[in-house]
């Protein structure tokens, strides 16, 4: 097994080591909107460039024991969610 990290916080959620990013759900909605102003005839080019505005560090300690991996407690300190 090899440990990760993704850009989206539901990865680690799902077992994953860390999820650093925004959510996966947000970025879906928010291609859903632009999609929908593109299909409604707006040009792709005068669409805003959109980034999350909320990005959470999530660490899964149940898959860093599995891995026999040591998680700094710098990290956890940081992290927004720590899954036990």
């Amino acid at each position: 097994a090899v440990p990760t990290i993704y850009q989206y916080h539901e990865f680690a959620a799902a077992g994953g080591l860390i999820g650093d990013g925004g959510s996966i759900i947000s970025s879906y909605h928010t291609a859903g909107v632009l999609t929908g102003r593109i299909l409604k005839g707006e040009k792709p080019a005068d669409l805003p460039v959109e980034q999350s505005t909320k990005v959470e560090l999530i660490v899964n300690l149940k898959t860093a024991k599995a891995l026999g991996v040591t998680v700094p407690l710098s990290l956890l300190g940081r992290a927004d969610e720590v899954i036990e």
